[in-house]
């Protein structure tokens, strides 16, 4: 067999396999929640009873940990209907977040923003 053939037979192999997209939306990494590209999981202080304060304009800087159709909470993630109707995850009720102005993975430039913006921690 080709490599090219082995390639397409990986991805076929991995789409098959049934509750890969439902993975945790995040991972724990040096004490911190990170998303699948390792960037930092923020939370918003006024945020509360599982609702996201954070829209508009705040929402641009500091863009919501998006749930996806068919995303399946489990444990201590839930999700929660966001103002324009999408779904965001939360952890322990804490809708979760990324910020504009950390590019690249370990970044957290966020951390302590305004004293109302927290690394989430799990």
């Amino acid at each position: 067999m080709t490599r090219h053939t082995l390639n397409w037979m990986a991805l076929c192999a991995t789409l098959a396999i049934p509750g890969v997209a439902a993975a945790q939306p995040a991972m724990e990494k040096g004490g911190m929640l990170v998303d699948h590209a390792g960037m930092t999981l923020y939370t918003f202080d006024k945020d509360s009873g599982g609702k996201s304060m954070c829209n508009g304009d705040c929402a641009t800087n500091w863009p919501p940990l998006a749930a996806k159709a068919g995303d399946k909470a489990e444990g201590k993630w839930t999700q929660i209907k966001r103002d324009d109707g999408s779904m965001q995850w939360a952890y322990d009720g804490k809708p979760l977040y990324t910020f504009v102005k950390d590019k690249k993975a370990g970044d957290m430039t966020g951390d302590g923003m305004k004293d109302v913006w927290h690394a989430a921690k799990p």
